[in-house]
């Protein structure tokens, strides 16, 4: 089970994050599912956002995957969204539709109820790709759906940190 107990402010971790985007003149774009768009939006929010952030998308339907990340039946043969997995590749892929340094990418179900795929509400996949990738289920066993958002977007930022503080070896 993992909250919000421990986890900065969703500002704060972008501003970490973007800070060491500007430093090293590196870029980012973001698929968020659950947190809808809260990831993208905490990015944009720092004064001169336009150095790193190149994109997001909310993918919340396979209509959205389709028509914003052009998912194919063949990409997703043998996959499910809300697994690590599937943030991996969607990961991968808004990474590559943006010609991105990095790509940030997030599935899961919010609440209050469980998803279509019987993940309980809480539960998200978040991954990182880029020079490292990275990934994490995290299992919030709430089922308010504002506050995982809020977690899940915070997670998600957490881990980007921690992969581009470990791919650098500087403390970030």
């Amino acid at each position: 089970m993992s909250d919000s107990a421990g986890l900065e402010p969703l500002p704060v971790l972008a501003a970490r994050v973007g800070a060491i985007l500007r430093e090293r003149r590196q870029t980012v774009a973001v698929a968020e599912s659950s947190a809808g768009g809260l990831v993208s939006a905490a990015l944009l929010a720092i004064p001169g956002a336009s150095a790193f952030f190149l994109g997001g998308a909310v993918v919340y339907s396979r209509r959205a995957g389709k028509a914003l990340l052009g998912l194919t039946a063949e990409d997703m043969a043998g996959m499910r969204a809300e697994t690590e997995p599937y943030a991996r590749f969607i990961a991968g892929r808004i990474r590559d539709s943006h010609r991105a340094t990095w790509g940030l990418a997030e599935s899961g179900a919010a609440g209050p109820s469980g998803s279509p795929y019987g993940d309980a509400p809480g539960h998200v996949c978040v991954a990182i790709a880029g020079a490292a990738a990275a990934s994490r289920t995290i299992e919030t066993a709430d089922p308010d759906r504002v506050s995982n958002m809020d977690v899940f977007a915070r997670q998600l930022l957490l881990l980007f940190h921690e992969t581009l503080r470990a791919h650098s070896g500087t403390p970030g």
